[in-house]
């Protein structure tokens, strides 16, 4: 992955769990027991999530960068 999608990090308590949301991508977060493996994980899923907005004929989101409401 070498998108520039703005990542979002945070402890889960509830799931014990490192989560990375991407907000730009509706839907795609990923997961993992430590921050590197969270972030190893969301990289997997935003290309999963481009390839199949693009077999869907869907419009993927250029990347924005830092978002200002976050």
């Amino acid at each position: 992955m070498n998108s520039k999608y703005e990542l979002i990090m945070y402890w889960s308590e509830e799931d014990k769990t490192f989560v990375v949301e991407v907000p730009e991508l509706p839907g795609c977060m990923a997961d993992g027991p430590t921050q590197n493996e969270a972030l190893l994980n969301v990289q997997v899923v935003v290309d999963q999530w481009i390839e199949t907005a693009k077999a869907l004929g869907r419009e993927i989101p250029k990347p924005k960068g830092k978002l200002m409401y976050a």
